[in-house]
């Protein structure tokens, strides 16, 4: 797989596991340490989880970027499910409207740099994270 940008699309468990492991496989070609590139792997599936969980389908886009002397990688989980009506709440630890455990955006939001989300109610969500290689 050459490093560049990667689109999974997210319909069920399989493909979680499929852009989980596709993470992985970019942020250790780019020479992610393998702590960093497991942070990364389990932000994605919680991203796509959360595909999978509230919106049924959606897409998560791998990507190589580059900033000011630095090189990282994008993750963005992109759906148009129902929307999150209180981004506010759903960024604080333990909350869950699934019964989960509420790791899903608060737990993504510590393992990785950079943290984005948008959602308009009925429209659907982005998620859009970063994590800058070391």
């Amino acid at each position: 797989m050459s490093v560049g940008e990667i689109q999974v699309a997210i319909k069920s468990d399989q493909d979680i596991v499929s852009a989980r492991q596709k993470g992985r496989l970019m942020a250790s070609e780019m020479g992610f340490s393998s702590g960093d590139a497991t942070l990364i792997a389990t932000a994605i599936s919680e991203l796509a989880r959360n595909i999978v969980s509230y919106a049924h389908k959606g897409q998560i886009t791998l990507k190589m970027v580059n900033g000011t002397n630095r090189q990282g990688i994008s993750v963005i989980a992109t759906d148009n499910g129902p929307g999150i009506p209180d981004i506010r709440q759903a960024l604080r630890d333990g909350f869950s409207t699934s019964g989960s455990l509420g790791l899903g955006l608060p737990g993504v939001r510590r393992l990785m740099d950079e943290f984005e989300i948008t959602s308009q109610p009925g429209r659907g969500t982005t998620v859009a994270v970063k994590k800058w290689r070391q």
